[in-house]
Order: structure tokens, then C-alpha cells, then sequence
């Protein structure tokens, strides 16, 4: 049942409106304003990073320095700006698309929320206190390096990222109840659009993959602190940790794409002016996504030793699910093939989404082949493809999706010639920086080191500049979007993109938040829909 009471809260002016809010559109907003927040710390990362690749040896930091920023960047795009930013647009859109009036626990709702900014002012401590270092083991923690780790950075991942897990594990609770209990009538499985489809697997991936997170970072922070030997490292603690986060973290890949493959499949059906391609073959293919990534995290440990014959088993495992992948990349063809395509913004990054994604699952099939993978593991190559998933299919994806509803959440439109100058400098500096990573894979540089012999130095280079410029180009999209959101065109009551009608559109814009925060969906709640 939802929780109600918004009486009182529709009284609240300024900063109490919002931080009392149980409304989901407002939780939606502060979602992603606060996942775009970390997402400028976490760029800003990368860029010095970059910087200090640009050439061999020592230039702008110290390899300890070098450690705690990869770490850092790792964990703050993972957990504070792409999970936080697909809860935003779950939160804001969920509900509209299947004609409830809030999430099934609006209280619970806000709570999810407001763990996330503690805990990654957590995360980030150690940098602020005297004679401290941050989390220098890498966003994957592994053991022993993250109970080895000098100082009180680690002990604060360990904590920041269980907090984080918390506000997940509640929020995926809220977002399963709130579509099975709270569909309107007439709103089925079968006719539910495939955004709330992807939302509702990605809550299962967390809600079965977090608590085993959870107690690892629990036994990880007991190992640093309170003197247990969980991963005791003569009966193979290493290895026990790596099947922990691995078990978390390869659905974890998941949670953060098939987020953007919704998107994706309501973008290219309103600029084509045709439905989705073989809609049931793409909502069961998001199911057997889900599922097949809690068969395959052991191709991440194919060189610790692990039998053959279970590496056999995950290889395999890991070949077959490329195949509900690709149903959705042939249906997005087909979706666009004979369509009247209209080349605007989201439709621009929607496409880039299936191509530069396209390259990083092709990437993964070769490391999925175990002899391949004893050559490539932990070199650039790794680098190269999961950026590729999270940055040419993960951001991109989320690019989409905000040039598209940005009407919907500000009641004014962007500024499309900016937005289209955004797409094109995004792409072209994305591709400069990973696509020669491939190459500096192949050659074998190590990831996660601060220095490089010579022969490196050119190919570094490409990719360093190519990675200041597509940071510096996302100042281009918060531009665009501050002062659209202050001085761009006010759009009518409505679908301004034309065409038939989505289910998000059907109850107005919410006025411009900045001005007028009030502003609640109109659709009537609904209980017990069917099943």
C-alpha cells in the first residue's frame, strides 16, 4: 500500500519542500541532480589520471596518489553516479508509465535517497582528515591489498559502499512491489513499457546480489578493524573475496546497463514513428539477462587457479549470454529499419548506444575464451571494454534518456543545437580515448600503474588528450542544461516530440522545478493489478 500525506509537505516552501519530500518526481530530481554532482568529482578524477599517463615516470602525482584516484573514480561512477542516476529516472518515471500515483513506500523511498549523500561524503572522508589516504585497492576492494591498506580510507569504503548497498537494497524493494501491486488496470506484463521492465529486473539483480556484498564488506571491515580472519589468507581468503564481489559485481554490470537498453527501447520508437520491434522477445530478453548474470562471474578469476573444468562451465556461460544481447540489438535494428527517423539529440545518443555498446560486448567475447583471456587480463584491453559498456553504452544511454524527458522534467526544452554539438564532440573524443586502449592492451601494459616504459608513451598520449577533451565537453551539457532550465523555450501540455503518445506524457509537464516545485502526477492510484 502506498503511504500518503503529502498535505503538509505541499505547504513547504524552498530547501524544507524538498528535503521532507516523499513526492517520487521530486525524489527523481534529486537523484539525478546528485548523480550528476559525482558524476563532475569522478570526471575530474579521470582527467588526472589522464594527466598523469600522458608521459612515463612521476609528472603531476605519486603512485600512492595515482592508486587512491583509480579507486575513486571507480567506485564514485559505479555506485554514486550511474546506480543513483537510473534510481532518478525510475523513481520520476516508473509510476507515470504504469498509472500510479507514488512509489508503493514513498517514506522508504525518501530514505533511499538520503543515505546516498553520507555515504559518499564517507567514501571521500579520509581526504579531509590529517595524515589519512583514500581507498587505494581499486573499485573491486580485492584482499589482501584493501586490508593492508595504510590508514582510514579503506575502513570508510568499506563502510560508505554498505550504506550504499542499504539504499539500493530498499530501493529495489520499493521498485518490485510498487509494479506488481500498483499497476493500473489494463496495464499488464505484456503491454508495461520495456523501461519498467528493465527497472523491475535490475531490482531483482540487486535484491539477490547486495546482501552478498554486504557481508563481504562486513567481513572485510571486521578483517582491517575488530582483528577476525575471514579472508585469512592461507586457507585462500583471496579467493574467497574475489567470489564474493564477483557474484555482486558481474549482475552489478547488469544493473548498470539494462537501465539505458529501456531507455533506449522508448527512444527509438518515437523518433521512427514505429512500435518496438518484436516486443515480447525484447521484455523475456531483459528477463534472461537477468538471469544469466548470476551464471557467469567466474570468467573474472579465470587466471587464480580455478579448475578447468569449472572455467569450461563459465566460459560457456559467458558466450550464451550474448544471446538475449543480441535479440535486442537485431530488434533495435529492425525497430529502425524503414522508420522515419528524426535525427534529434536522444535519437543521436540512442544510436550511438547500440554501436559503441556493440563494441564492448564484442570485447567481452574475447575475453569470455580463456585462453585469450590469460593474455589480456589486467591490461588495457580490460580497460578499454568496460568502458566501452559503461561509458559507450551505460552514459550514453543516460544521455539519451535526459535529453528526451528533460521537457517532461522542466516543462522546457534544451537547446538542440547545443545538444546535437554535445553528441557529436562525445563521440568522437570517447572513441579517441578507449578504442586505442585496445592496442595498448594487445601490446601489454598493465592497468592500475602510474608509469609505463617509452614505447607506450604515443598511444598514452592519444588517449590522455582524448580523455581532457571529452571531460571538458560535458561542460557543454551542464551549460545547456542550467540555462535551459532557467531561459529555454516553454513547452506546451503534452508530448512535445509528437507522434504517438508514451505513457510518461499522458498527465501533463511537471512545471519547472526550479520555480515551481509542486507539481504531482495526476494519474489516480491503483491497487492489485493484475499479475
Amino acid at each position: 500500500m502506498a503511504e500518503h500525506g503529502h498535505g503538509e509537505h505541499a505547504q513547504m516552501t524552498g530547501w524544507r519542500r524538498w528535503a521532507y519530500s516523499t513526492n517520487h518526481q521530486e525524489i527523481g530530481l534529486m537523484y539525478i541532480w546528485t548523480a550528476f554532482f559525482f558524476f563532475i568529482i569522478g570526471g575530474m578524477l579521470a582527467m588526472l589520471m589522464r594527466v598523469e599517463l600522458m608521459a612515463p615516470g612521476p609528472t603531476i602525482m605519486d603512485p600512492q596518489a595515482f592508486n587512491e584516484l583509480f579507486t575513486m573514480h571507480g567506485t564514485t561512477m559505479v555506485f554514486l553516479w550511474i546506480m543513483p542516476v537510473f534510481a532518478g529516472f525510475g523513481n520520476y518515471f516508473v509510476p507515470l508509465m504504469i498509472g500510479a500515483k507514488d512509489m508503493a513506500f514513498p517514506r522508504i523511498n525518501a530514505l533511499s535517497f538520503w543515505l546516498i549523500p553520507p555515504a559518499g561524503a564517507m567514501l571521500f572522508l579520509a581526504a579531509f582528515l590529517p595524515g589519512q589516504h583514500l581507498a587505494d585497492a581499486g573499485w573491486t576492494g580485492y584482499v589482501p591489498l584493501s586490508l593492508q591498506s595504510p590508514g582510514l580510507g579503506m575502513s570508510f569504503w568499506f563502510l560508505g559502499l554498505h550504506l550504499l548497498g542499504v539504499a539500493s537494497t530498499l530501493g529495489a524493494l520499493n521498485f518490485i512491489v510498487t509494479i506488481f501491486r500498483m499497476r493500473a488496470p489494463g496495464v499488464t506484463f505484456h503491454n508495461m513499457p520495456l523501461f519498467v521492465w528493465a527497472q523491475l529486473t535490475t531490482a531483482f539483480l540487486l535484491l539477490f546480489s547486495l546482501p552478498v556484498l554486504g557481508t563481504a564488506l562486513v567481513m572485510g571491515f571486521g578483517d582491517r578493524t575488530l582483528g577476525t580472519h575471514y579472508y585469512d589468507l592461507a586457507s585462500g581468503g583471496a579467493i574467497l573475496w574475489q567470489h564474493l564481489f564477483w557474484f555482486f559485481a558481474h549482475p552489478e554490470v547488469y544493473v548498470l546497463i539494462l537501465p539505458s537498453m529501456g531507455i533506449v527501447s522508448e527512444v527509438l520508437p518515437k523518433f521512427t514513428g514505429r512500435p518496438i520491434f518484436g516486443y515480447k522477445a525484447m521484455a523475456y530478453s531483459i528477463l534472461g539477462i537477468g538471469f544469466l548474470g548470476y551464471t557467469v562471474w567466474v570468467h573474472h578469476m579465470f587466471v587464480t587457479g580455478i579448475p578447468s573444468s569449472v572455467r569450461t562451465v563459465f566460459m560457456i556461460n559467458t558466450m550464451i549470454i550474448g544471446v538475449p544481447t543480441g535479440v535486442k540489438i537485431f530488434n533495435w535494428l529492425a525497430t529502425i529499419w524503414g522508420g522515419r527517423i528524426q535525427l534529434k539529440t536522444p535519437m543521436l545518443f540512442a544510436l550511438a548506444f547500440i554501436g559503441n555498446f556493440l563494441i564492448g560486448g564484442l570485447d567481452g567475447i574475447f575475453l569470455a575464451s580463456i585462453p585469450v583471456d590469460y593474455q589480456l587480463t589486467d591490461t588495457y584491453w580490460v580497460v578499454s571494454h568496460i568502458h566501452y559498456v559503461l561509458f559507450g553504452g551505460a552514459v550514453l544511454g543516460i544521455f539519451a534518456g535526459v535529453y528526451y524527458w528533460f521537457p517532461r522534467m522542466t516543462g522546457r526544452m534544451y537547446n538542440e543545437k547545443l545538444g546535437v554539438a554535445h553528441f557529436v564532440l562525445t563521440v568522437i573524443f570517447l572513441n579517441v580515448t578507449f578504442f586505442i586502449q585496445h592496442s595498448l592492451g594487445l601490446a601489454g601494459m598493465p592497468r592500475r600503474v602510474a608509469d609505463y616504459i617509452p614505447a607506450f608513451t604515443q598511444m598514452n598520449l592519444i588517449s590522455s588528450i582524448g580523455a581532457v577533451c571529452l571531460g571538458l565537453t560535458q561542460l557543454l551539457f551542464l551549460y545547456n542544461a542550467l540555462v535551459s532550465l532557467r531561459s529555454g523555450r516553454i513547452v506546451g501540455s503534452g508530448d512535445p516530440w509528437g507522434g504517438s503518445v508514451r505513457p510518461e506524457w499522458q498527465h501533463g509537464i511537471m512545471p519547472n522545478p526550479v520555480a515551481h516545485a509542486s507539481a504531482e502526477p495526476h494519474a489516480e492510484v491503483r491497487h492489485g493489478g493484475e499479475l
